[in-house]
């Protein structure tokens, strides 16, 4: 099975908009959640993909397929209650890219960024720059999975996600 060797971090603010460039807006739910195991919908404009992911920590198995999109949007009720929408950039970080995702809804203001390693000495010898803040890797409550469930973990309340409505604003 696939692995996915990758680290988390939440950043204190938002980078400035020259950083982040343009972003994809998307809705992600979760079709199932339970423990280490996810089952996750992505649905963007051009596409859809469903995720299946299972492990904890820097290292998880992760398998994905592309779904054609009505079956996405057949597939979108069964995650009410457990949706985020965010504007996912590409910023190109040393010989690294960071995935920046800027969240919408109820999440509004998170800015969550993620780097994704070939291997787990790579992912140690990391060294990410300032403006990433605080490392969450290996902090379930930080998992998107998490977010769209119970909210933010440093928020009174968390206030889950539950519509997937409108997109985030980039």
């Amino acid at each position: 099975m696939p692995v996915e060797i990758e680290r988390a971090f939440v950043a204190d603010r938002r980078p400035d908009a020259e950083l982040l460039g343009p972003g994809v807006p998307l809705r992600q739910g979760y079709v199932a959640s339970e423990g280490e195991v996810e089952v996750r919908l992505r649905i963007t404009a051009d596409d859809a993909v469903l995720t299946i992911k299972s492990g904890g920590g820097l290292t998880r198995d992760e398998v994905e397929f592309a779904v054609a999109p009505a079956d996405a949007e057949a597939l979108w009720p069964l995650t009410q209650g457990r949706r985020i929408a965010k504007h996912r950039h590409r910023v190109p970080v040393g010989e690294r890219v960071a995935e920046v995702d800027v969240y919408g809804d109820a999440l509004e203001g998170l800015c969550r960024i993620e780097v994704e390693f070939d291997d787990e000495g790579a992912a140690a010898a990391f060294e990410p720059p300032a403006w990433f803040g605080r490392e969450v890797t290996g902090d379930d409550r930080w998992r998107n999975a998490s977010l769209a469930r119970h909210g933010r973990p440093d928020r009174p309340g968390g206030a889950a996600s539950t519509s997937g409505g409108p997109e985030p604003q980039a």
